[in-house]
């Protein structure tokens, strides 16, 4: 990876413009959760302390774009950050003209850059103005990185230094580190409740990994697939004929994807429901598959302690329900335990990383979901690209 990364440069008394991603949960004014703050803070303290005046933008939320709205507001991540950083931290309102000063060690939060007018298009006259408020722009929103915005990429055209942040830097190395020159066997978790909206994912991936793990709705399409009944089941029969093929096209490698032998039913979708154990031959019309069994469960936690390397994408069964969490839970203390590098990333899957308690036991976790997911499609993402054309300036 060919970008200028901020550790390489000098700052001190330089105005340091930071695209981060602090799109966090607020609820009733507060943040209800701090990860992705606290995965930016490195890039702020390293600024800090090496002298720069600071300038942090991000986005929160989706607002119509160009009217400012109380409940977008960035404020409740100001307080947070004044919390972390030990001092007060200014919430600038109106900024994209400037008029405003900086001291050197100072870190001031932009207002949401979604209340700009061309921030999504990103037209040039905005990008321009972000632009002549720095002297280096830090790209640190891998989050976003998969969006061509005025803050994630047109700023980067115009700024007179384009660099990676620290987090960027260490996702694109974790990405690159699985994904690239992975550790063998590699072995890829990829549910959800849909094959159409990771179809891309799973076929790229599909001539990457030794074994692909479906799970979720995906895997019923997939049982399906081998000619089984899965009943009332979420199950996609339009794309039944591509499962065969990626089956099919697996094979012919030598490589796999493991198909449930047993799984957990109900009837309905509700937190009361009774969790039915099942042979995965055995599953009635009135049926509903929402977890996979124990001797499935067991075949993939042998899978995943064998593995060099283990990317996880979406939990494998209703894990929000507990009856029907045991097959996500076994997952993921196998991916707490196992000696491959393990690379998780998605809002489900960090939910399941968090109920299950194991997020120090990830070698590497993304804040991104779908930057994460276009990575893995093997897909170029503008905000990264456009770095790289201007560390060769």
């Amino acid at each position: 990876m060919s970008v200028i990364r901020v550790t390489d440069l000098d700052l001190k008394g330089k105005r340091v413009l930071i695209r981060s991603d602090l799109n966090v949960p607020v609820k009733d004014g507060k943040v209800t959760s701090d990860a992705r703050i606290t995965a930016s803070m490195k890039t702020f303290e390293h600024c800090l302390k090496a002298g720069a005046k600071v300038m942090v933008m991000s986005h929160l939320g989706r607002p119509t774009e160009g009217e400012y709205s109380e409940e977008n507001s960035l404020k409740p991540v100001a307080d947070v950050l004044s919390a972390k950083l030990g001092k007060p931290v200014r919430l600038i309102k109106d900024w994209i003209d400037g008029g405003f000063d900086v001291a050197d060690g100072e870190l001031v939060l932009l207002e949401n850059v979604r209340f700009n007018k061309g921030e999504k298009k990103s037209l040039d006259e905005t990008a321009q103005k972000y632009a002549k408020l720095c002297d280096i722009f830090v790209m640190d929103a891998f989050g976003t990185a998969h969006r061509a915005e005025g803050s994630t990429h047109g700023v980067a055209k115009f700024a007179p230094v384009a660099c990676a942040g620290i987090l960027l830097t260490e996702e694109l190395e974790a990405l690159t580190k699985a994904l690239l020159s992975p550790a063998r066997p590699m072995v890829a978790i990829v549910g959800g409740s849909k094959v159409s909206t990771k179809l891309t994912v799973l076929e790229s991936l599909s001539e990457k990994v030794d074994q692909m793990v479906v799970g979720g709705g995906i895997a019923n399409t997939f049982l399906k697939a081998t000619g089984k009944n899965v009943g009332k089941s979420l199950c996609e029969d339009d794309l039944v004929p591509t499962a065969q093929a990626l089956m099919k096209k697996m094979t012919a490698r030598n490589a796999t994807i493991p198909i449930a032998v047993d799984v957990v039913c109900g009837k309905k979708f509700d937190a009361n429901e009774p969790a039915v154990l099942k042979d995965a031959g055995a599953v009635a019309d009135d049926d509903m598959i929402f977890d996979i069994g124990p001797k499935s469960a067991q075949e993939l936690v042998d899978i995943i302690m064998k593995a060099g390397t283990v990317v996880w994408n979406g939990p494998v069964g209703v894990f929000e329900f507990d009856q029907f969490g045991a097959g996500t839970k076994a997952i993921a203390m196998a991916i707490a335990e196992t000696k491959a590098f393990t690379l998780a990333g998605g809002g489900d899957t960090i939910a399941a990383i968090q109920k299950y308690d194991i997020y120090d036991k990830v070698s590497y976790i993304s804040t991104a979901g779908g930057a994460f997911l276009e990575f893995l499609e093997g897909k170029k993402l503008p905000a990264v690209e456009i770095l790289e054309q201007r560390a060769k300036q």
